[in-house]
């Protein structure tokens, strides 16, 4: 992910084993990372039980976040393709008793339907 994606808010995908090792503290017994993407020092993962949000916070970074969402909350999630002058496409995902949805830009390099279809595979269940 290029410096410029990043301060643009553009999501890219993360080998999700690099993420397994970090997260170890905070997975349940037999729980893995399947997809993770990153969005400058924040990402969102996808475990084969959750949708994790991480928050990196402070300068430093060294404060984090995890905002844990068991797929069954998740009660409907929207994309928009890119279009010629807009080139970012834009994940929507709403949480049950939460009106306004979670956002997540994505750039060119990272197929939106890739992760829609990620998503649709957990949530359809």
């Amino acid at each position: 992910m290029g410096l410029l994606d990043g301060v643009l808010g553009n999501a890219s995908k993360i080998d999700p084993a690099k993420i397994q090792n970090e997260f170890s503290q905070i997975l349940a017994p037999g729980e893995r990372v399947e997809h993770a993407y990153q969005l400058i020092r924040d990402y969102f993962v996808f475990t084969d039980k959750r949708f994790v949000l991480v928050d990196k916070q402070g300068i430093t970074g060294s404060k984090i976040e995890y905002h844990s969402i068991p797929y069954k909350s998740i009660t409907h999630f929207s994309i928009e393709t890119g279009g010629t002058f807009e080139l970012d496409a834009e994940l929507k995902i709403w949480i049950s008793s939460t009106p306004e949805p979670i956002q997540k830009q994505f750039n060119k390099k990272l197929s939106i339907y890739e992760v829609q279809s990620v998503l649709a595979s957990y949530v359809l269940k």
